[in-house]
């Protein structure tokens, strides 16, 4: 630079290149990361070498910019800032109440410890209140707090077996703060309840929170885009629990059978066809066996949800065909839990994405809206299906518009 100034003259980047480049920061291959946002890995290619002149669409940003771990699409663009918040899940009202009460821990505890009997009740109801409730969070938003409060008191004041009761408890209390912040500005609050809840599992020496607090820390980990790090912890915390298998009771072997099908999910994301399908396999026959009407709580694991599972691996291996034929074959089994109803109903709408039925889509994603409104409205795949369709076929895009007005899209 020959007139003194400080005026950076480097090239300004193209978004392919700036996807190419967090792409490598973050060891991911072109094939894993287009298959996490269903592009192909010539698409991907064209992409970054600008092959292809036309920059990506907003929603396939959106979803670069969450699987890459990218907080500001400017990080992608190069342009002006847009967080990445205003496009997934808004920050729930209490959000600061629970993360307030997960961040006071006692460290010189004061105050009364609840029996056990009591917690195990609370804990029970909660879980109960989540399943009915349309607006689940905000139905454990008024709860957690408090709970979280005195779960932590408990593991702190009870002594010897009562105290491995209370952490086993506090950690199913973790978890279900997991399910609360999940999709939520707040993935340090996430990873930090996921960690706690696995250090108070293995401290309780429970087998049953053990494979749970593994169960929710896998789903974090595949959430988070690391896929390596959520099959090592499902299969080593499965090595630990195999010794136990042979007297296990039903919430155990649920519990094995949940981990079983997160293998096959993870194998999913990974594009891994043959693992997925054969863990599906494993999981529904583990499902056929368990009492009739059973519903672990906790993971949704029984015979019923997995027709569900069987749409979410076919939309995650992208078979079109498959996953129209798994929505169908789910239709008649109705799912107990609203939340994971509408889950399931998102799920559906992304098969009928992959065979490009957009009436389909929109009218199964206002289903969803309508079973559990606060799912869609946090749900990362329906909002960017809903922000598609605003920009869609002509006559879907009023009845879109009002769609994503009702969850909370700015369009």
């Amino acid at each position: 630079m020959t007139d003194g100034s400080n005026e950076d003259e480097s090239p300004v980047l193209t978004i392919g290149q700036r996807i190419k480049y967090l792409r490598e920061r973050r060891g991911m291959t072109r094939e894993v990361l287009a298959g996490l946002v269903g592009k192909s890995e010539s698409w991907l290619k064209q992409v970054e070498n600008g092959i292809i002149q036309q920059n990506p669409r907003l929603p396939i940003l959106i979803q670069l910019a969450e699987v890459l771990r990218v907080r500001d699409l400017a990080e992608l663009t190069g342009g002006q800032s847009i967080p990445v918040r205003m496009f997934t899940g808004p920050g729930h009202p209490a959000l600061d109440a629970v993360r307030t009460a997960i961040n006071t821990v006692p460290l010189l505890p004061t105050g009364t410890v609840q029996p056990l009997a009591t917690l195990r009740a609370r804990l029970d109801s909660a879980w109960r209140t989540r399943h009915a409730s349309p607006d689940h969070r905000t139905a454990l938003g008024a709860i957690l707090p408090d709970l979280i409060r005195d779960a932590q008191l408990a593991a702190r004041l009870y002594q010897g077996a009562d105290r491995r009761r209370a952490l086993a408890l506090l950690a199913e209390v973790y978890g279900l703060s997991q399910m609360y912040l999940a999709y939520q500005p707040a993935q340090d609050l996430l990873w930090r309840v996921a960690d706690r809840a696995l250090a108070a599992a293995q401290e309780a020496e429970d087998p049953l929170s053990l494979a749970a607090a593994a169960w929710f820390l896998t789903q974090a980990h595949r959430d988070s885009g690391d896929l390596d790090a959520a099959m090592s912890i499902n299969r080593s915390v499965m090595t630990a629990l195999s010794a136990h298998m042979d007297s296990a009771d039903v919430n155990l072997r649920a519990m094995w059978g949940a981990l079983t099908f997160e293998l096959g999910y993870t194998a999913s994301r990974m594009g891994d066809a043959g693992e997925a399908w054969m863990h599906w396999q494993d999981a529904a026959r583990i499902a056929e066996r368990l009492p009739s009407g059973y519903y672990q709580p906790w993971t949704s694991f029984s015979n019923v949800i997995m027709k569900a599972h069987a749409v979410t691996v076919a939309v995650e291996l992208h078979q079109g065909g498959e996953s129209a034929r798994q929505v169908v074959n789910a239709e008649s089994q109705p799912i107990p839990s609203r939340p994971r109803r509408g889950r399931h109903l998102i799920e559906t709408a992304r098969a009928h994405q992959l065979q490009r039925d957009n009436e389909a889509v929109l009218g199964t994603l206002e289903l969803a809206q309508g079973a559990a409104p606060e799912t869609i409205r946090y749900n990362g795949y329906a909002r960017r299906m809903v922000l598609d369709l605003t920009e869609g076929p002509k006559s879907l895009r009023p009845r879109a518009r009002i769609l994503a007005d009702r969850i909370g899209l700015l369009v």
